[in-house]
């Protein structure tokens, strides 16, 4: 009897990530999802989320190179490794490899040019002035953002360090807040 139950053990161990890999990567992740649907938070449902994408994606890499993955003996306990700290909260795996490896893939960041340079449209015409290029921005963006961005130069402006005295005190003058006198 010793000899029948080392080799159930010797099977279990031996196919470990055969009946693990299912629990691990579907079965836990299919039950943690619907609880956070199930709640208020945002912040599980973006975890639940953000492990699907990347456990579609982990699978779409499986598909596409399942020939050379099956000459990788390790390839299976690899993935049930990377499935356990995508999976388990404590590591927040997920949200690691999303935010810095996928995200900069597909969200493009986006940088606003605050010199303004005007364009020259032939050598006849004039370039743009700064009035014209602002109602351009405008009518493109909003006059929101605009405000938006002139209030972070107004807060760069005041929480410059290395502006002097005098800077300072003549940007107060034309606030209309001088403290000085």
């Amino acid at each position: 009897m010793g000899s029948g139950a080392g080799s159930f053990f010797k099977v279990i161990l031996k196919n470990f990530d055969v009946l693990a890999g299912p629990l691990v990567s579907l079965v836990y992740p299919l039950y943690a999802s619907v609880r956070a649907i199930e709640t208020k938070s945002p912040v599980d449902d973006q975890q639940w989320l953000t492990y699907w994408i990347l456990y579609s994606m982990l699978t779409l890499f499986e598909l596409t190179f399942a020939k050379v993955l099956e000459w990788i003996p390790i390839w299976p306990y690899a993935k049930l490794i990377l499935s356990c700290w995508l999976v388990i909260p404590y590591f927040s795996g997920a949200a690691y490899v999303y935010e810095h490896f996928v995200r900069p893939l597909f969200v493009n960041k986006q940088t606003v040019n605050i010199w303004y340079v005007p364009k020259m449209k032939d050598f006849f015409s004039k370039p743009d002035d700064i009035l014209t290029a602002a109602e351009k921005y405008i009518a493109e963006n909003g006059t929101q953002d605009l405000q938006n961005i002139i209030n972070r130069a107004d807060k760069a402006r005041t929480s410059n360090p290395y502006m002097s005295y005098s800077e300072n005190h003549d940007y107060d003058d034309n606030r209309n807040h001088n403290y000085w006198d």
